[in-house]
């Protein structure tokens, strides 16, 4: 597998907490696979490529919720975290991020860090001339697959379009009432509320009010 492909991201402004961060790089293996957000930092020995990572979280001991292993007190119910509870390497230094993508042997870093580098290098020098325009943010656009309308298939439109369906309707008895005639008075949508109400009414007319409790 070759690297075919280096694109650099120079650091408009590096101040404050980024100041070690030079650059963001994307590689290219075989002119198929890519990898993002490598960087490149100025450290105490010279530069060197960081591989792209995630911050490491622990969940909080009262509510479970997950923090990052720098909160001192947890984002959900304000309880106070023990600060020196990541796990540390033999310098003593806390592990606070987990590489997402990484080589596996010091051969297979040396020759990514050695290609990105000499990018790095190269893309110095074509910011000092004008009109200068980074090809790291093309990258996105390049590989952008477009993605077509989904058309529903002929029977679903066919479904769609039928007019709905509704099951049979029920009546809902209401409790006989003694009237001129005896019998019980259905009520339901298929009975009109003015018959309903009529029929009502004559019972109440010759029984007076309460009749039939």
């Amino acid at each position: 597998m070759e690297i075919t492909e280096v694109r650099i991201k120079l650091m408009e402004d590096n101040s404050g907490s980024n100041e070690r961060l030079q650059a963001f790089c994307s590689i290219t293996f075989d002119d198929m696979f890519v990898i993002r957000d490598l960087k490149i930092i100025e450290g105490a020995k010279g530069f060197f490529v960081a591989m792209p990572s995630r911050k490491l979280t622990d969940r909080c001991h009262n509510c479970g919720t997950k923090n990052h292993l720098r909160s001192r007190f947890c984002n959900q119910c304000g309880s106070r975290l023990d600060e020196n509870r990541a796990i540390r390497d033999a310098d003593g230094r806390a592990k606070l991020h987990a590489d997402i993508a990484h080589p596996i042997n010091s051969m297979c870093r040396e020759k990514i860090q050695g290609a990105v580098l000499a990018s790095y290098a190269d893309e110095l020098e074509r910011a000092k001339l004008p009109g200068y325009i980074s090809r790291y943010d093309d990258l996105e656009a390049e590989y952008d697959v477009p993605v077509e309308p989904m058309v529903a298939p002929a029977a679903s439109m066919a479904m769609n379009d039928a007019p709905l369906r509704r099951g049979p309707l029920r009546g809902h008895t209401q409790h006989s009432r003694a009237g001129s005639h005896g019998q019980s008075v259905l009520r339901g949508p298929h009975v009109s509320p003015r018959k309903d109400a009529e029929g009502i009414g004559s019972d109440r007319e010759s029984s007076g009010f309460g009749s039939g409790l």
